[in-house]
């Protein structure tokens, strides 16, 4: 049976909330059965819940089967996608000619895990920039906007029009920006068993 890691498919038949196997990483796993899914299985991530779709006919030994596959294929591609401080430094210094110019020059570039309200930081005084540890895993374009954003403010501190100016060279804002706003407000929604809505 194929697996498709990151496709997602018609709206499901039923769902089923499950803990994931020790060692997973995962919080919670939602399996979301559908009759229009015939042969293929797939996976994505939503806060801090694991979807995995998966066709109706399954039966629960191989739901419980392809969810470990899943998870782990998960696992693997964000692993991959995962970039070191001196990758990260290299990627901003990549955009910062890219995009503008070459005139954006940060002196040190790294991920943090103290920032849970915000994506990034600059802090132009020092040449710094901090990205949150949750932007891990993201697609490149979104952790590529942040980068970019804390990058103009290399150039203009504050959130005037001369930034947002700046900030439109990067071709993928808006798509960016409505990522992380549909992370934000995923958040935000309850995920107990009361929060179904049925």
């Amino acid at each position: 049976m194929p697996a498709e890691p990151l496709h997602r498919a018609a709206k499901p038949q039923r769902s089923t909330t499950s803990q994931p196997p020790s060692g997973s990483g995962a919080s919670a796993i939602e399996v979301r059965r559908s009759t229009r899914r015939r042969r293929t299985v797939s996976a994505y991530r939503e806060g801090d819940r694991t979807v995995v779709l998966i066709p109706a006919r399954m039966s629960a030994a191989e739901e419980q089967r392809w969810v470990t596959v899943m998870l782990d294929k998960l696992a693997a591609q964000e692993s991959k996608r995962v970039l070191g401080d001196a990758q990260l430094t290299e990627r901003a210094e990549r955009l910062s000619a890219q995009y503008f110019g070459g005139r954006a020059r940060p002196l040190s570039v790294r991920w943090v895990t103290n920032q849970n309200t915000r994506w990034g930081s600059c802090t132009p005084a020092e040449g710094s920039i901090r990205l949150s540890h949750r932007l891990q895993g993201m697609p490149e374009y979104v952790v590529d906007y942040v980068l970019c954003h804390e990058l103009a403010h290399l150039l203009v501190p504050g959130h005037g029009p001369d930034f947002w100016r700046l900030l439109e060279s990067y071709p993928r804002t808006e798509r960016a920006r409505g990522y992380l706003e549909g992370v934000v407000a995923a958040e935000r929604l309850p995920h107990g068993p009361d929060a179904r809505g049925d």
